[in-house]
């Protein structure tokens, strides 16, 4: 079985001898536990102009990426996550002519911290470099669902755990879940992480239900009915517990606070119980922002 890559396909920063701004592919391989380190993931880049960006040049430059992988001994991808909301129709065709299944998400750890990267130290270094912002390809905002009955967890616990805890998170006993390494966000060992436990005694269904969501954050929503909302995929959200009383909705914001402080690095566990020493599903989490 391949592993999971990260795609993204926009224009850059830097204009072409025709005032037209530089469209680029990028692939990588994706990081789903926390021993892989980003500079050890397979990475791909090709810059296109303007006049290429459609599904045919796309798809072209996929294959060149699998070849260069393989020729590199790295197998091909299983599938393709992509955050660009707008550029759906154009990525899933290519990526349907390839063979590749395609997924929206915004668990896309890899290809941010590359992005950043380049951002950083690339683009300003080309010649036809440009401060004029691109357009957003923002999803629109997601309207939360409830989850379904059968899944709803009978209790609920915010919690906190120090960055250095997770040193051993290879170790622990988890059926269902993803990680990346914590030296991705820059935290101190004694940085506090904070978390969300959901215990239930459907732990395994819920856990791998929410395996296959692409799960991106949850956050605090504090509108007329506060919520705790899973965010996954492009543009979905769940409404995963209801904060009933002032009690919660303060003890939740200050969780959300301890997220921001966090670099955005928090995480979702799912137990059968709170004695439980092994969790059905674990997902260390960064809100990303991804424009």
């Amino acid at each position: 079985m391949g592993s999971v890559w990260e795609l993204d396909f926009y224009s850059r920063p830097v204009l072409d001898d025709n005032q037209k701004k530089r469209w680029e592919v990028l692939l990588c391989e994706g990081i789903v536990n926390a021993e892989t380190q980003p500079d050890q993931v397979f990475r791909y880049q090709k810059f296109l102009s303007s006049s290429e960006v459609n599904s045919i040049s796309l798809k072209g430059a996929i294959d060149e990426a699998i070849a260069a992988a393989t020729s590199q001994g790295v197998g091909p991808p299983s599938r393709i996550r992509y955050f660009r909301y707008q550029m759906q129709n154009m990525i899933l065709r290519a990526c349907d002519e390839a063979g590749i299944p395609a997924r929206p998400s915004r668990r896309t750890l890899a290809l941010n911290h590359w992005l950043q990267e380049r951002y950083a130290t690339v683009y300003p270094t080309m010649e036809g470099f440009t401060t004029v912002p691109a357009p957003s390809v923002a999803a629109p905002p997601p309207n939360p669902q409830p989850l379904p009955d059968a899944l709803l967890g009978q209790q609920w616990a915010f919690v906190s755990l120090e960055a250095a805890a997770f040193a051993d998170l290879p170790e622990w006993d988890i059926d269902f879940g993803e990680a990346f390494p914590l030296g991705m966000a820059n935290l101190t060992p004694d940085t506090p992480i904070p978390g969300l436990l959901i215990f239930s005694p459907r732990a395994t269904a819920l856990a791998a239900w929410m395996s296959g969501l692409e799960l991106a954050c949850w956050r605090v929503e504090t509108g007329k009915t506060p919520d705790i909302v899973l965010e996954t995929g492009a543009a979905d959200s769940w409404i995963l517990a209801a904060l009933t009383n002032p009690q919660l909705v303060a003890e939740a914001q200050r969780f959300d606070a301890a997220k921001a402080q966090a670099n955005q690095v928090h995480f979702i566990g799912i137990q059968d119980s709170p004695e439980s020493e092994s969790f059905a599903g674990f997902w260390l989490l960064q809100e990303l922002n991804l424009g």
